[in-house]
């Protein structure tokens, strides 16, 4: 029996090992098109034949040329084509090697990928759905994205494995370079948000649930996909954070209609919650040093805080209208002008009121915090490595944010006339 544990443990060490090589990933970017600029390695890849076979030429210092003005006319092209990371690394300020893209397409579909899992689309998307689609199902997804990414968030600080080593891997974002990478919160979210609305929405409303099977599948792949051609996660971070994710969603998925209940009726469910993710907060900033995770995880537990306090005060007020049970599942409606419309304006008020509410609440906090604490406001970017001023800046300003998608802004949706 020994044995055979011993030995099953040795194939499952191995198949880990082999998930977690970089040069996998590296294969990878390469096979979907990606390329140094470096021509040491260029010259390398070529002499391997993993590039493009070039007649007529040299070798100069190491560095393969081409000869006459044909050369000097593909060094153009080359230098045409090169790209760089999207965004810097907010805390180092890197900005990450410069690369190649042989094929567009994949470029452009994986960066729409890696975005399905940034700020930029949870604060475009999640408002979306609450505005538009369904309220009720927005909270409870927005519980889940909350606990997936904490957990995610901090599972990094205590396994702390870095990310795949450059070389031999292509940094195409830098943005996350400085966090750990297992398991990949990338991958945990793309996961747990397509999972959670197939599953909330299934028999709520009235769809081909193999059509959204096949959307979810859709979304996950090309999620964590996007991870590994960035070259920000190896196959092992990917898998390990799709796995992960599905244990969270077996154990919190039964409890979603409890705890959605608990916050919109109970008395002291604002206190309780403002109070619980500011503790969650406080106890992740001690896990490891700082990072950009540090902010990450301050920034989800507000919105989520924020979002539950916002449906609090809305349901008190009486402005959460449900449908009654014996209309569901419900019908999706026709795209008409006016449907299209009216939900094209909800989105361009709303995210206009949330992008001053965050504007303004990022220029009071900042310097607020660094006065309260005594910490010079100088360099903003060092003083944010602090968490006397990065938690309560972000845990105020995405609260604010979090409360205005669930109360401000559906106020003034009633009183505009848009609700």
């Amino acid at each position: 029996m020994r044995g055979a544990m011993g030995a099953a443990y040795t194939r499952l060490q191995r198949l880990a090992d082999s998930l977690q090589d970089p040069e996998k990933v590296a294969r990878f970017q390469q096979l979907c098109g990606v390329q140094s600029t470096s021509p040491y390695e260029k010259g390398t890849q070529e002499a391997a034949g993993d590039g493009p076979k070039h007649r007529g030429n040299r070798h100069r210092n190491g560095f393969l040329l081409e000869n006459g003005a044909a050369g000097c006319k593909e060094e153009e092209k080359e230098e045409k084509k090169k790209m760089q990371p999207l965004r810097r690394n907010s805390l180092t300020g890197e900005e990450g090697q410069h690369f190649i893209i042989r094929n567009r397409l994949l470029y452009y579909l994986f960066t729409l990928g890696t975005e399905l899992g940034n700020e930029l689309f949870y604060i475009s998307f999640f408002p979306f759905w609450i505005w538009n689609v369904d309220a009720h199902v927005g909270r409870r997804v927005i519980v889940v994205w909350v606990w997936v990414m904490y957990l995610g968030q901090c599972a990094k600080d205590l396994i702390r494995w870095p990310r795949p080593p450059s070389p031999p891997v292509l940094k195409l974002e830098v943005f996350y370079n400085s966090e750990y990478g297992m398991p990949s919160t990338h991958a945990m979210s793309g996961t747990a948000i397509p999972l959670t609305l197939l599953l909330l929405t299934w028999g709520r409303w009235q769809f081909p649930f193999f059509i959204g099977l096949l959307l979810a599948v859709f979304w996950c792949s090309l999620v964590c996909l996007s991870r590994v051609y960035m070259g920000m996660h190896s196959i092992l971070d990917v898998v390990a954070g799709v796995l992960y994710t599905i244990l969270i969603l077996i154990v919190f998925h039964p409890a979603l209609d409890i705890i959605d209940n608990f916050n919109l009726t109970y008395e002291y469910a604002p206190l309780i919650i403002i109070s619980l993710h500011l503790a969650l907060g406080i106890f992740s900033f001690t896990l490891d040093t700082w990072s950009t995770s540090r902010g990450d995880t301050a920034e989800i537990l507000g919105s989520g805080a924020g979002i539950a306090c916002g449906s609090h005060v809305s349901y008190m007020l009486g402005l959460l209208k449900e449908p009654s049970p014996d209309t569901l599942p419900l019908a999706i409606p026709p795209f008409t002008v006016t449907l299209l419309g009216k939900a094209m304006l909800r989105v361009l008020v709303g995210l206009v009121v949330l992008l001053l509410i965050r504007a303004v609440m990022k220029m009071i906090t900042i310097p607020l915090a660094c006065k309260v604490f005594g910490i010079p406001c100088d360099d903003v970017r060092k003083a944010r490595q602090r968490m006397e001023v990065e938690l309560p800046y972000r845990y105020i300003t995405y609260g604010t944010v979090g409360f205005a998608v669930m109360f401000i802004v559906p106020y003034l949706f009633t009183w505009i006339g848009l609700h």
